[in-house]
């Protein structure tokens, strides 16, 4: 799954994450999302590194593993079923399960979290590297991030357009009011101006 997967998932952990995320089917928040994650995961483990390589693979690999448009608690859902799958599979690997569900239920609260809000040590600096890695869509090329834009609206089809274009306007237009959308400076050296150009676009083309 990964070009630097620090560990190897025994194939039925494995067989039984990919059926997580295909129930139910999605647009976006599928496992090529979790792919293109650990792209990214595997440029920081070839640059900066990771101070947990496992804990933040795993978290990339689960933290969408159960994903239904609108509910609030996905993010919780994803980190008891990591606990649930390490337990069974894997669990005297030395994995710090505690440490794996707290990076997925910060995913919670995207566009929320600012640089300062963890420790300035090797551990905050992992938790603003993965959770930038989710957010690294916002910085794609254009017709990335307008398939990105086009998957989470077709996941939200069972709301009235007209109430989710109002809604999803809402969400893009508060990220750019944010002096820091990338909590790395890594992230936001690369990333921050092509993800403010496409958010500049997808506002406008949501009045």
């Amino acid at each position: 799954m990964s070009a630097s997967a620090p560990i190897a998932l025994p194939p039925p952990m494995r067989e039984a994450l990919e059926a997580a995320y295909a129930t139910p089917p999605r647009a976006y928040h599928n496992l090529d999302h979790v792919a293109e994650l650990l792209r990214h995961y595997d440029a920081v483990a070839a640059g900066e590194g990771w101070a947990q390589p496992v804990e933040v693979w795993l978290a990339v690999l689960y933290h969408d593993a159960i994903y239904e448009a609108g509910r609030d608690d996905n993010e919780a859902r994803s980190a008891q079923l990591a606990a649930e799958a390490i337990a069974r599979w894997v669990p005297d690997a030395g994995i710090d399960v505690a440490r794996v569900g707290a990076l997925i239920g910060l995913t919670a609260r995207h566009g929320s979290h600012a640089p300062g809000d963890f420790p300035d040590d090797a551990q905050g600096d992992d938790t603003r590297r993965f959770l930038d890695c989710d957010m690294a869509i916002l910085g794609a090329e254009p017709a990335a991030f307008d398939a990105y834009d086009r998957g989470i609206a077709s996941e939200y089809r069972h709301v009235p357009r007209w109430l989710y274009a109002l809604n999803r306007r809402r969400f893009l237009k508060s990220l750019l009011a944010r002096e820091r959308l990338y909590l790395d400076d890594g992230f936001h050296a690369r990333l921050d101006a092509q993800a403010r150009h496409n958010l500049r676009r997808a506002v406008t083309t949501k009045r």
